[in-house]
Protein backbone atom coordinates (compact mmCIF):
# COMPACT_ATOMS: atom_id res chain seq x y z
CA UNK A 1 0.00 0.00 0.00
CA UNK A 2 1.19 3.76 -1.25
CA UNK A 3 1.34 6.06 2.07
CA UNK A 4 -0.70 9.22 1.74
CA UNK A 5 1.03 12.72 2.57
CA UNK A 6 -1.79 14.81 1.24
CA UNK A 7 -3.86 15.80 3.94
CA UNK A 8 -6.96 15.91 1.33
CA UNK A 9 -6.18 12.60 0.19
CA UNK A 10 -6.39 10.85 3.65
CA UNK A 11 -9.11 12.53 4.74
CA UNK A 12 -11.20 11.19 1.48
CA UNK A 13 -10.19 8.24 2.44
CA UNK A 14 -10.46 8.06 5.66
CA UNK A 15 -14.27 8.98 5.68
CA UNK A 16 -15.25 6.69 2.70
CA UNK A 17 -13.61 4.06 4.36
CA UNK A 18 -16.07 4.37 7.41
CA UNK A 19 -19.05 5.10 4.87
CA UNK A 20 -19.35 8.58 5.96
CA UNK A 21 -18.81 9.82 2.41
CA UNK A 22 -19.84 7.10 -0.02
CA UNK A 23 -17.74 5.89 -2.62
CA UNK A 24 -18.98 7.90 -5.75
CA UNK A 25 -20.34 10.36 -3.75
CA UNK A 26 -22.01 13.27 -5.91
CA UNK A 27 -22.62 16.50 -4.57
CA UNK A 28 -26.16 17.92 -5.18
CA UNK A 29 -25.24 21.72 -4.16
CA UNK A 30 -23.02 24.10 -5.64
CA UNK A 31 -19.61 22.07 -4.98
CA UNK A 32 -17.92 21.26 -7.75
CA UNK A 33 -15.55 18.33 -5.49
CA UNK A 34 -16.24 16.26 -2.88
CA UNK A 35 -13.57 18.07 -1.21
CA UNK A 36 -16.18 21.06 -1.47
CA UNK A 37 -18.80 19.15 -0.31
CA UNK A 38 -20.86 20.01 2.87
CA UNK A 39 -19.89 16.66 4.34
CA UNK A 40 -16.31 16.93 3.69
CA UNK A 41 -15.88 20.93 4.68
CA UNK A 42 -17.97 20.08 7.80
CA UNK A 43 -15.72 17.23 9.29
CA UNK A 44 -12.03 18.51 7.70
CA UNK A 45 -12.56 22.39 8.61
CA UNK A 46 -14.77 22.68 11.11
CA UNK A 47 -14.44 19.50 13.37
CA UNK A 48 -10.73 18.43 12.41
CA UNK A 49 -9.27 21.78 11.90
CA UNK A 50 -10.72 23.36 15.11
CA UNK A 51 -10.81 20.37 17.85
CA UNK A 52 -10.22 23.33 20.11
CA UNK A 53 -13.85 24.61 19.48
CA UNK A 54 -17.64 23.25 20.08
CA UNK A 55 -19.91 24.22 17.34
CA UNK A 56 -23.74 24.88 17.55
CA UNK A 57 -25.69 24.15 14.29
CA UNK A 58 -26.26 27.73 13.67
CA UNK A 59 -22.38 28.43 13.64
CA UNK A 60 -22.21 25.95 11.65
CA UNK A 61 -25.02 26.02 8.89
CA UNK A 62 -23.49 29.80 8.65
CA UNK A 63 -19.87 28.74 7.88
CA UNK A 64 -20.72 26.10 5.56
CA UNK A 65 -23.79 28.19 3.74
CA UNK A 66 -26.39 25.21 4.05
CA UNK A 67 -29.57 24.73 5.79
CA UNK A 68 -29.11 23.23 9.62
CA UNK A 69 -31.74 20.09 8.53
CA UNK A 70 -28.52 19.62 6.27
CA UNK A 71 -26.03 20.40 9.32
CA UNK A 72 -28.25 17.86 11.57
CA UNK A 73 -28.46 15.10 9.20
CA UNK A 74 -24.63 14.98 8.54
CA UNK A 75 -24.06 15.27 12.64
CA UNK A 76 -26.29 12.54 13.11
CA UNK A 77 -24.21 9.96 10.83
CA UNK A 78 -20.98 11.43 12.62
CA UNK A 79 -22.88 10.90 15.68
CA UNK A 80 -24.05 7.32 14.90
CA UNK A 81 -20.17 6.46 14.02
CA UNK A 82 -19.48 7.76 17.52
CA UNK A 83 -16.62 10.91 16.09
CA UNK A 84 -18.64 13.29 18.04
CA UNK A 85 -19.12 14.72 21.43
CA UNK A 86 -22.06 17.29 22.36
CA UNK A 87 -20.40 19.73 24.89
CA UNK A 88 -22.00 23.30 25.97
CA UNK A 89 -20.73 25.78 24.49
CA UNK A 90 -21.22 29.48 24.22
CA UNK A 91 -22.10 31.76 21.24
CA UNK A 92 -18.45 31.87 20.09
CA UNK A 93 -18.02 28.75 20.21
CA UNK A 94 -16.04 28.27 23.29
CA UNK A 95 -16.36 25.06 25.49
CA UNK A 96 -17.89 25.68 28.96
CA UNK A 97 -18.27 23.31 32.14
CA UNK A 98 -22.05 22.63 33.06
CA UNK A 99 -23.26 25.21 35.63
CA UNK A 100 -21.14 28.20 33.88
CA UNK A 101 -23.09 31.04 31.95
CA UNK A 102 -26.04 29.95 29.75
CA UNK A 103 -24.45 27.20 27.63
CA UNK A 104 -25.84 26.23 24.37
CA UNK A 105 -25.47 22.48 22.82
CA UNK A 106 -22.98 22.14 20.57
CA UNK A 107 -20.73 19.56 18.93
CA UNK A 108 -17.10 18.83 18.76
CA UNK A 109 -14.87 15.51 16.81
CA UNK A 110 -14.75 12.93 19.75
CA UNK A 111 -11.01 12.79 21.37
CA UNK A 112 -9.31 9.15 22.02
CA UNK A 113 -10.75 6.35 23.91
CA UNK A 114 -12.36 8.54 26.95
CA UNK A 115 -15.77 8.21 25.48
CA UNK A 116 -16.81 4.57 27.05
Amino acid sequence: MTPLKDFDDVALLFLAQIGYIPKGYDPKTDAKTVRESVPYRLFTECFLGRMDKGWTVEQLAAKLRTTKATIYRHINKLKDMDLLDEVNVNERGTMRKQGHGSPRRGEREREGDDAQ
